[in-house]
């Protein structure tokens, strides 16, 4: 079952210190206290992305501990600070059976919608974008979360998939999808279809 709190953390990293990094991350959470995270790394980019879920609010005092080693860990092979976000879930057109999607690969998709444009998004996303992964079987898991505290507020999408990633872009470059986006902009992201942005990873994580 999709947990209902996540921390979505992300770090540049050095390019010649990506596989050092990830292993001092790695490191990191067999010493952990807290169970259930998965690291990726980005497929466009120098990055680590960890996801990780979350009991409860009264978890996060004891995570900013947790976070202050990570800092010390991985810090030194950073290109910039730790972008860190808490989402709380939504919705799923398709849910995963476990707190996080367990497949090879997941992406990341983040729009900003006005508040006065929630709720007439929500019934639109319902009719063409979840009707799109519904009916995509590369696409494995589709959540819909929203951010709780974040620098980039709005709605994220957790997709997960197994396929090559370019068989999996393809669900989302179709011509019906690429008319979703042109409406999506024209009606209910901040800035237009620039508001909307998708970053690919691969799972670390054992």
């Amino acid at each position: 079952m999709s947990t209902a709190l996540m921390t979505v953390t992300e770090l540049s990293v050095k390019p010649d210190l990506a596989a050092d990094a990830a292993a001092a991350w790695l490191d990191h959470h067999s010493t952990s206290g807290f169970e259930g995270r998965v690291l990726y790394r980005g497929l466009e980019g120098p990055t680590l992305l960890e996801l990780a879920p979350l009991n409860g609010y009264d978890q996060i005092e004891g995570l900013r501990t947790d976070w202050r080693k990570l800092w010390d860990a991985v810090g030194p092979m950073a290109e910039g600070d730790f972008r860190r976000q808490l989402l709380h879930y939504v919705e799923a057109p398709k849910p995963t059976s476990e707190a996080l999607p367990a497949t090879p690969y997941v992406q990341m998709r983040h729009v900003e919608v006005p508040p006065p444009n929630y709720r007439a998004y929500r019934a639109w996303r319902e009719e063409t974008i979840f009707d799109v992964v519904r009916n995509a079987p590369e696409v494995e898991v589709f959540e819909a979360y929203h951010s709780v505290l974040s620098s980039e507020p709005g709605v994220m999408f957790v997709s997960g998939f197994s396929c090559e990633p370019a068989a999996y872009q393809a669900v989302f470059s179709s011509p019906r999808y690429q008319e979703i986006v042109r409406q999506a902009g024209d009606q209910y992201i901040t800035g237009g279809d620039r508001g909307l942005y998708t970053r690919l990873y691969a799972r670390v994580t054992p």
